[in-house]
């Protein structure tokens, strides 16, 4: 192994208990010990890394199977540093769900991953964008695999449009040509990319499900990507078509009222994805088909506000405007 780090410590933020709200994370900031790489392991030094509602909830407790103390963040932009000399220099980018939930994450000046999970980045992105695609292209990815796919003739129905995910979704089910359709709880205009045309839906004024059967000649959609949960549950099955997935990321509310009769009469499909089961090395399998798709501009990164790029020492206000519905993409800069 060639070591290229000669300093024993670097900056690295860790919480060893979970945080009563927002306003009161007990998140440590400071100097922590270089971890050192095993075998088929490598060091990264992280350039920049995205700021996730997950990494916010896991250090609010809402992780039960979170390993306490740890260093959060999950998604990362970074060069290698140590192991293999055919991987040093190389920079890299990728994300996963055992990062900052059972191991220590990317929200830190170096993190140790596994050889396998090492991807060279698009030459055409900055770490900022490389850091910032992770959790958002991941999730959303997988739940379209595990629907099916998405086709031309597929009509889609994202809610929560305008979140990270839900922008992903939508750049993933327009360059594949389908019809899509957005909804948000109150009127605003589609903030990300899209391959074509995103009709939005206002869920607090408007009936987005018979609107949604207006435009589609009364069939419905195929594919309704809910990044919200329980608050559109109701609005969702009835914007089903026949034989329609739903895929679920998140919710607010466990238990919701249920039409049993409906469901297997609509021939309908639920599919729930955590992407915390999907390891740093699933993922890096997961941009490798993405990559050629950012690089060609068929796929676009997240843009970067300078306002949302903190340092580690502004990591309890980043943290915070994630759940607290920043439009941006939040990025930390060890």
């Amino acid at each position: 192994m060639n070591v290229q780090v000669s300093a024993r410590t670097a900056p690295a933020l860790w919480v060893e208990e979970k945080s009563l709200d927002l306003d009161n994370l007990k998140i440590q900031i400071g100097e922590k010990p270089i971890p050192a790489p095993g075998p088929g392991q490598v060091l990264v030094e992280i350039v920049a890394a995205g700021v996730n509602p997950s990494d916010v909830k896991a250090s609010l407790g809402h992780m039960p199977h979170a390993i306490w103390p740890r260093t959060p963040g999950r998604d990362f932009g970074g060069i290698v540093r140590e192991g293999p000399t055919h991987l040093i220099g190389t920079e890299v980018w990728g994300g996963g769900g055992e990062l900052g939930i059972t191991q220590d994450g990317s929200h830190a000046k170096f993190m140790v991953l596994p050889q396998a999970a090492m991807r060279a980045k698009p030459e055409n992105f900055s770490f900022e964008e490389a850091g910032a695609i992770g959790v958002p292209f991941i999730t959303a990815f997988e739940g379209l695999r595990e629907a099916g796919g998405v086709q031309p003739w597929d009509r889609v129905l994202v809610c929560g449009a305008n979140g990270k995910v839900g922008q992903a979704a939508i750049q993933l089910a327009t360059l594949a040509g389908a019809q899509v359709f957005g909804v948000e709880y109150k009127p605003m205009d589609y903030l990300g990319h899209a391959n074509s045309p995103i009709e939005m839906f206002d869920s607090s004024s408007q009936d987005v499900a018979a609107l949604v059967r207006e435009k589609t000649g009364g069939q419905g959609v195929d594919i309704v990507f809910n990044t919200v949960g329980s608050p559109y549950f109701a609005l969702a099955n009835a914007a089903m078509a026949k034989g329609a997935r739903q895929i679920f990321i998140s919710t607010f509310d466990r238990a919701v009222d249920f039409d049993i009769f409906n469901f297997f009469r609509g021939r309908h499909q639920y599919i729930g994805v955590d992407t915390l089961a999907l390891d740093s090395v699933y993922g890096a399998k997961i941009f490798d088909k993405l990559k050629p798709k950012f690089e060609t501009g068929q796929l676009k990164p997240f843009p970067v506000n300078p306002e949302t790029v903190y340092p580690l020492s502004d990591a309890a206000k980043a943290y915070a405007s994630v759940l607290r519905s920043t439009p941006d993409r939040v990025i930390l800069k060890p």
